[in-house]
C-alpha cells in the first residue's frame, strides 16, 4: 500500500516574479526572474540541479512545445527537463513532478516552474482556441462566468439560501481578497473596494458581477526542492516540507450522471480527503491553518470552502460573512491577495501559492505575514469547468510537524 511522502521533500527555495501586464518582458525573461530569486534563496548553484519541469497551459501563446525555452533561458546544464500541462494545475504538476523526482531518489536536487504570457494576446479573458471536434461539439457555448453561474445557481437551490445572502458573501470574499492584495507588491491588482461597489458592479453572468471575477495576467514562479537531509547540510534550518500532493480528475460522471447535482466540486473532495490521510490530518477545520484556493470566481472559494470540510456543508455562506477566511480570521484564505488580485497566469497560479505559504511560515511575508506562524498550509488548483475538471491539492508544513 501506497504510503506517501510525507517529509520526504523540503523546498530549499522559491522565488516568483511581479504578476501584472508586463508588457516589457517575454516569457523567458519571467522564468529569469522567478528563478534568480529562488535560486538566490536556496543558496545553490545551477550546476547542483539534476533535473526540471516546466508547467505551461496555453504554449501556443509564448513559449511553445517542450521544455527547451526552460532549459535555454535558465542556461540549465544538458539535465532532463520536462514540460507538464493540466489545465489551470499545471503548476503545481511541475512542482509535483520535481517532489517526486527528489521523493523516488532520481534526484537530490530538482525544479519546478511555472509560467504563462497570456496578456499579448489581446484577449480580455483566457485565450479560446478550438480544441478538437468533439469539444466544439460539446462545448460550443461553454463560458467560464457562464459554467460557475450555474455552479451558484446550484448551490443556492441545494441548500435553500437566499440570493442576496449568497450575493453578500460573495461580496465578502471580493473585498477581502483585494484588502489582502493591496499589502502585496507582487500581486497585479492592488486596489482596495467596497462591498456595495462589488453589489452595484455590471453583471457578468448572474449572480456573478464583475468584481467576482478573476482577470488574466502574466507571470511566473518557481520552486527548488531536495531532501530534509540535504537541506541541513547545506545550511538550512526550520525546513518547511511537502506533506501530501493529490491529484483527483473527472471520468466523466459529473457531466453524465444525475448523481452530480452541480453544486460541489467532485474532484476537490476526493482530492481533499487523500491528501489529509497522506499528510495525518483528522480534523482540517482545526489543523489547516493557511489556505490559497482556486478563485477564478468568488463562488468557487465559497464552494471550496465545504468541499476541503473545513466549513460544514451548506455553512460556507456564515463562516465568509463571521470572517473566518479573513487575514485576521481563524484560516486566512487568499492572504496573498488570491486569484483575485494576482490575476491567472494558468502554468504559474498553483507555485505562487506555494510560495506564500513559504514565506509565511518562515516569517518572511511583510505587511501582510500572519502574526501566528501558520504550521500547516494547504493549496487548492482547479481547472476546467464545474462537470469536468482536474484539482490538484498539496499540503506543506514544518519538517516533523
Amino acid at each position: 500500500m501506497a504510503k506517501g511522502i510525507r517529509d520526504k521533500v523540503a523546498i530549499l527555495g522559491m522565488g516568483c516574479s511581479k504578476f501584472g501586464e508586463r508588457w516589457d518582458m517575454n516569457a523567458e525573461d519571467l522564468m529569469v526572474e522567478a528563478y534568480v530569486e529562488a535560486l538566490a534563496d536556496a543558496g545553490i548553484e545551477t550546476k547542483q540541479i539534476d533535473a526540471a519541469w516546466l508547467g505551461t497551459a496555453i504554449e501556443e501563446q509564448h513559449v511553445g512545445k517542450s521544455a527547451v525555452p526552460l532549459a535555454v533561458a535558465l542556461r540549465l546544464p544538458y539535465i532532463p527537463c520536462t514540460r507538464v500541462e493540466n489545465y489551470c494545475a499545471s503548476g503545481t504538476e511541475a512542482f509535483r513532478g520535481a517532489v517526486y523526482a527528489v521523493a523516488s531518489g532520481a534526484a537530490d536536487i530538482a525544479l519546478a516552474l511555472g509560467v504563462e504570457k497570456l496578456k499579448d494576446t489581446g484577449y480580455g479573458g483566457l485565450p479560446q482556441r478550438g480544441r478538437g471536434t468533439v469539444n466544439n461539439m460539446t462545448w460550443p457555448n461553454a463560458s467560464a462566468p457562464g459554467n460557475f453561474a450555474q455552479l451558484a445557481a446550484a448551490y443556492r437551490a441545494k441548500y435553500g439560501s437566499a440570493p442576496e445572502d449568497l450575493k453578500r458573501a460573495m461580496a465578502h470574499i471580493s473585498v477581502k481578497s483585494h484588502d489582502n492584495g493591496s499589502r502585496n507588491p507582487k500581486a497585479h491588482l492592488r486596489n482596495k473596494i467596497t462591498i456595495d461597489t462589488v453589489l452595484n458592479a455590471p453583471m457578468i453572468a448572474e449572480p456573478l458581477g464583475l468584481f467576482d471575477c478573476c482577470g488574466v495576467s502574466d507571470g511566473s514562479a518557481c520552486a527548488i526542492v531536495t531532501t530534509p537531509e540535504i537541506a541541513r547540510s547545506l545550511g538550512k534550518k526550520d525546513l518547511i516540507t511537502v506533506k501530501a500532493l493529490q491529484v483527483a480528475v473527472s471520468n466523466g460522471q459529473e457531466a453524465q450522471h444525475n448523481a452530480w447535482d452541480g453544486s460541489y466540486f467532485a474532484t476537490t473532495r476526493i482530492a481533499a480527503t487523500r491528501a489529509y490521510t497522506e499528510a495525518g490530518i483528522t480534523r482540517p477545520r482545526d489543523e489547516v491553518n493557511l489556505i490559497e484556493v482556486h478563485d477564478c470566481f468568488s463562488v468557487t472559494e465559497l464552494v471550496t470552502m465545504e468541499d476541503l470540510h473545513i466549513s460544514p456543508e451548506g455553512r460556507a455562506i456564515h463562516d465568509v460573512l463571521d470572517g473566518f477566511y479573513d487575514a485576521d480570521g481563524t484560516v486566512p484564505c487568499q492572504i496573498d491577495g488570491g486569484l483575485k488580485c494576482f490575476g491567472h497566469p494558468i502554468g504559474a497560479s498553483g507555485l505562487r501559492m506555494i510560495y506564500e505559504m513559504y514565506l509565511q511560515m518562515q516569517g518572511r511575508a511583510g505587511e501582510r505575514q500572519r502574526q501566528d506562524l501558520p504550521r500547516i498550509g494547504l493549496t487548492h488548483n482547479l481547472g476546467g469547468f464545474p462537470h469536468q475538471n482536474v484539482c490538484s491539492i498539496s499540503i506543506v508544513g514544518r519538517y516533523g510537524e
